[in-house]
């Protein structure tokens, strides 16, 4: 995509404190290349994911041509105290400074993506939007962040910007629920503009149409875990899935989601799942 290699399997790193170091080299070593991350002490550790990345670079098991690296700028209501820049500088400082503390994290001159996290408000753009996605094209330009996308919009949101910005956004990352048709809305905005929608929460957020014994009958019948047949479910429809399982075998399990493939009716079955 755009010269930058993307891989179709991202793993996903929130919510794991202390365990995160180890989960992304365990990560790594089960063949995942594309790690997703952002720079919110609030719900990741990115640092972590750093020393993560390194250790497996230093060990020769995986090359940074290989690797797909996302971070992500969150505006300060979305973090904690522990700020990764200067909450009183303008926000088109605080982009900067937030990918530059990613740099440092990774021991990287650029990332593959930088992601707004999330707009400032549910409706529309703000100017607050407008001055961080000006700050990340202006970055992209200076080649510290490859790709640029943005996180947790609505379709409306992803049409503004695709139609206002100098630079359309590469990716949108949005929780994927199959109440709303697997994001439909969305991701039929994305299809519009030629934008990549990354898929995460694909199994915590869908937990009561996973259960429905018609997901499961289509596992059975090719011999897989409903979460396989999900993460395939959403290649199949041209999603980027994320993972964040902790387990080493569901890691193993999840890659060989391209060893197969559902028939027209089983992705139908998924999409009608509620």
């Amino acid at each position: 995509m755009r010269g930058v290699p993307v891989p179709s399997f991202l793993y996903g790193t929130a919510w794991k404190e202390e365990d995160t170091r180890g989960l992304v080299e365990r990560a790594l070593a089960a063949g995942f290349r594309g790690i997703d991350t952002a720079n919110q002490r609030k719900h990741y550790f990115e640092a972590a994911v750093g020393e993560g990345v390194r250790a497996a670079l230093d060990r020769g098991e995986v090359s940074r041509d290989e690797l797909f690296v996302q971070t992500k700028y969150t505006f300060a209501r979305g973090q904690d105290h522990r700020l990764p820049y200067d909450p009183k500088a303008p926000i088109r400082d605080q982009v900067a400074q937030s990918l530059e503390s990613s740099l440092a994290h990774f021991g990287f001159d650029a990332v593959d993506s930088l992601v707004l996290h999330g707009p400032m408000y549910r409706r529309g753009l703000a100017d607050e939007d407008w001055e961080a996605w000006g700050a990340m094209e202006r970055l992209h330009h200076a080649g510290k962040a490859r790709l640029i996308g943005i996180s947790n919009v609505t379709a409306e949101q992803l049409e503004e910007l695709c139609g206002l910005a100098k630079i359309k956004p590469a990716f949108v990352q949005n929780r994927c629920y199959a109440e709303q048709g697997w994001d439909a809305r969305v991701r039929a905005a994305c299809a519009a503009s030629g934008v990549v929608y990354q898929g995460f929460s694909l199994l915590t957020a869908n937990g009561r149409a996973l259960k429905r014994p018609e997901v499961e009958a289509v596992a059975a019948r090719h011999g897989r875990s409903v979460a396989e047949v999900v993460f395939r479910f959403a290649m199949q429809l041209g999603m980027l899935p994320l993972t964040g399982t902790r387990d080493p075998d569901h890691m193993a399990r999840d890659l060989t989601v391209y060893d197969f493939a559902l028939s027209e009716a089983d992705v139908d079955t998924l999409l009608r799942a509620r």
